[in-house]
C-alpha cells in the first residue's frame, strides 16, 4: 500500500526541490530488545527520535515532500507522524508525508533498492534517499555543484552520494574516490586506494533502478528484496555516480551501546 502514491505533484524545474525516501523498514536484529517493540527510527536521541532529527533537517533545507518505507511494527510510524511534519516552533512549512507499506503489503522489508523500486513511482526523476536510523546533525541536505546536478538531471550520472571517513565499525570502507573527477569508484579488494564509507545519503536518478541497472519491474510489484550496493557498483564501474565528502558527526545508530553513547550527558571541554 503506498500512501499518496499516484497523487504526489512537484514541480520538477532545475531550481525545485526534489522529493525525498526515507528509509524506515528494517528489523534492527542487532538493537534487539529496544526495536522488539519500537521500530528503530522511531527510537530517540536527545529526547527526539531518529526520523524527527531527519526530518527536522529536510525541513530547514527546503524539502517538504518525504515518502517513508515501512515493514517492521511498521503502522507504528505513520500513528506516530501522520501526514505532515511541523517541527519545533511551526515557524517554517510542513513537511507533507507519505507512506509505503512494504510490511502490509508484503509482509517484509524490501532492503534498500527494493523499497526505492516500489517507491518510485512517487518519486519521478530525482530524489533523495538515506536510512532513517543514521543521526547526522550536521549534515545540510544541500545540493551538489551545478555541473553534477546538471548530468544528474541528463542522466549521465545515476547518483551522487555522500561519504564519510570510516568508522569503527566498517573500518575497511566501501567505496573510492577520486577526488579530481569527483567520481565514487569500486575498488577491487587489491587496489591500495582508501575507501571511504557510504552515509546512506545520495541523491539518485531513477534510471539507476531500470534495467540495465536493475531487473526489478516498475514499482516492484512482485515485493522483490533488493540490496542498493550491487547497483551502485555496478554504475561506477561506468564511471556514472559521483561523490562528495560529508566529515560532520555521522553514527549509524545500529547497536544499543552506540544509542547509549549518544544519549550521555554532553560536557563542553
Amino acid at each position: 500500500m503506498l500512501d499518496g502514491l499516484h497523487t504526489m505533484s512537484i514541480d520538477f524545474s532545475p531550481y525545485s526541490e526534489l522529493p525525498v525516501i526515507l528509509l524506515a523498514a528494517g528489523r534492527g536484529e542487532r538493537m534487539r530488545p529496544l526495536t522488539d517493540s519500537t521500530p528503530k527510527p522511531l527510537l530517540e536521541v536527545r529526547g527526539k527520535t531518529l526520523l524527527a532529527w531527519r526530518l527536522e533537517a529536510l525541513q530547514r533545507a527546503g524539502l517538504h515532500h518525504v515518502l517513508i518505507n515501512t515493514a517492521w511494527l511498521g503502522s507504528q510510524i505513520p500513528a506516530r507522524l501522520g501526514t505532515h511534519f511541523d517541527g519545533p516552533g511551526g515557524a517554517l512549512p510542513s513537511v507533507q508525508l507519505r507512506y509505503s507499506h512494504e510490511g502490509d503489503d508484503f509482509g517484509h522489508a524490501l532492503e534498500t533498492a527494493g523499497g526505492i523500486a516500489r517507491a518510485l513511482p512517487a518519486l519521478d526523476v530525482l530524489f533523495w534517499a538515506m536510512a532513517g536510523d543514521v543521526f547526522a546533525p550536521d549534515f545540510l541536505f544541500e545540493s551538489p555543484e551545478p555541473t553534477v546536478m546538471l548530468r544528474l538531471r541528463n542522466a549521465t550520472l545515476l547518483g551522487h552520494i555522500w561519504l564519510i571517513p570510516n568508522p569503527v565499525n566498517n573500518p575497511q570502507g566501501d567505496f573510492g574516490w577520486d577526488p579530481v573527477s569527483g567520481l565514487a569508484l569500486n575498488l577491487d579488494a587489491a587496489d591500495p586506494r582508501a575507501r571511504w564509507t557510504y552515509s546512506t545519503i545520495g541523491i539518485f536518478h531513477r534510471d539507476l533502478f531500470a534495467p540495465p541497472w536493475c531487473a526489478i519491474a516498475p514499482g516492484n510489484p512482485n515485493g522483490t528484496r533488493a540490496a542498493l550496493a550491487p547497483l551502485l557498483r555496478a554504475a561506477m564501474d561506468q564511471g556514472r555516480i559521483s561523490a562528495s565528502l560529508y566529515t560532520g558527526s555521522w553514527t549509524d545508530v545500529g547497536t544499543p551501546e552506540r544509542l547509549a553513547a549518544l544519549n550521555l550527558p554532553f560536557t563542553a571541554p
